[in-house]
């Protein structure tokens, strides 16, 4: 597998995406709205206890891998099922390139844009709750370990997650909408353990998160195996119509 070939496919991919407004404002406005309006939030609830403070911040930075996970959701769908409505990926699958190496540069077109998207509205988010929580903590909060797992670790693996299904989900469906509506499902238990961790239920702490890192690593290498059965030359030619 040459990674080139896939970067060529993914560099396509991003050209398209270009001049798709409904992708642009997804991937640009709501992780803004997200690191302006949760910091906005924490200043209009007033004076909350340092300890009851730290865990909403904790739960408020969960909220990015929900985004992560629903944005990847809005490119993949397109890149997949988009190009199967439209029938054109046949004239790609005309040229010599593995399925491994298409598979990888759609992957590379689902995954980067939303997570970089993600990272610029976790620094703004995270420079906003600095200057408002300083005074109340004595310290800044950010950055910290549990922000760097999330950013590194389970943000990452739960877009790769959405993009393993959406490959799935492409040779189920024929509808772009079809595909993101259920492409979103995914999202619910993520907003499951934003939801615990706001009752405090379940903590956001270090050991937590890694736990949660590991259990969506061991989820998208199943996925992942799935996704390379399900996209497949002959299934593309024979079935995708």
């Amino acid at each position: 597998m040459k990674l080139w070939k896939s970067w060529v496919i993914a560099a396509k991919d991003f050209s398209i995406f270009r001049n798709k407004k409904n992708i642009i404002y997804s991937i640009v406005i709501l992780p803004l709205l997200v690191s302006f309006g949760l910091p906005l939030a924490v200043m209009a609830s007033g004076g909350i206890p340092a300890a009851a403070l730290q865990m909403l911040l904790n739960s408020f930075s969960f909220f990015f891998v929900i985004l992560a996970a629903a944005l990847t959701t809005v490119i993949a769908s397109y890149s997949l099922v988009g190009e199967k409505v439209e029938m054109s990926l046949e004239p790609l699958l005309a040229t010599p390139t593995t399925d491994e190496e298409i598979l990888l540069g759609k992957s590379f077109a689902a995954f980067l844009p939303p997570i970089a998207s993600i990272y610029v509205g976790l620094v703004i988010f995270m420079v906003l709750i600095d200057k408002l929580t300083y005074n109340t903590l004595g310290y800044l909060y950010f950055p910290n370990w549990n922000i760097l797992i999330i950013l590194l670790l389970v943000a990452p693996f739960a877009s790769i997650l959405s993009v393993e299904l959406c490959i799935i989900l492409s040779s189920r469906v024929n509808d772009i909408r079809a595909a993101q509506q259920l492409g979103q499902l995914v999202i619910i238990p993520f907003f499951g353990i934003y939801f615990l961790s706001e009752i405090g239920f379940f903590s956001l702490n270090i050991n937590n998160l890694l736990l949660i890192s590991a259990v969506l690593l061991a989820i998208d290498a199943v996925l992942f195996y799935i996704s390379t059965i399900t996209f497949s030359r002959e299934e593309i030619l024979t079935k995708w119509k």
